[in-house]
């Protein structure tokens, strides 16, 4: 993670990656965050589970987002563009509930909300965007427009 702060509010997962946008708190696991600490509850909820693994590639045909999210529903998941080119993809894992005669040994699984942010570049077509899930994988493809091919235009030379 960066420490460097993002222009578009966040901060950014990767500082070569100038359209990741993160929700991340480098003070988080400490007793006292003084980042979050003044922060609303659903601010520290989401830090809690920003870890979501996100993978973007780009084809020749359009931009694909890889997002794992183990044990989650497609109806607990959102994926949304805000002010036009923020693509944004969000949900929340549900704790398990506790049984009166349970005893736990080990919870390590994440829980919580998860909120992640990147901009899109200008030649997607965000009114054309896909997701699907398949085996704990939401996979987000959002096609390209076709680049424009110049076009040459001979001049007649006059005498």
């Amino acid at each position: 993670m960066s420490l460097i702060p993002s222009f578009f509010g966040g901060r950014r997962s990767n500082i070569f990656d100038p359209f990741s946008l993160d929700l991340w708190d480098p003070f988080e696991g400490f007793p006292i965050s003084t980042t979050l600490a003044s922060a609303p509850s659903s601010a520290r909820e989401i830090s809690a589970f920003a870890n979501t693994k996100i993978d973007w590639k780009e084809t020749p045909e359009a931009h694909v987002f890889k997002v794992d999210v183990p044990g989650i529903k497609k109806e607990e998941v959102k994926v949304e563009v805000e002010e036009g080119r923020i693509l944004q993809i969000s949900g929340e894992r549900s704790r398990e509930q506790e049984e009166k005669n349970d005893q736990w040994h080990r919870m390590e699984r994440s829980s919580g909300k998860f909120l992640r942010r990147f901009r899109l570049p200008e030649n997607t077509k965000t009114g054309e965007i896909k997701a699907a899930m398949e085996n704990g994988v939401l996979t987000v493809t959002v096609p390209k427009e076709e680049e424009k091919k110049s076009e040459v235009k001979a001049i007649d030379i006059s005498d």
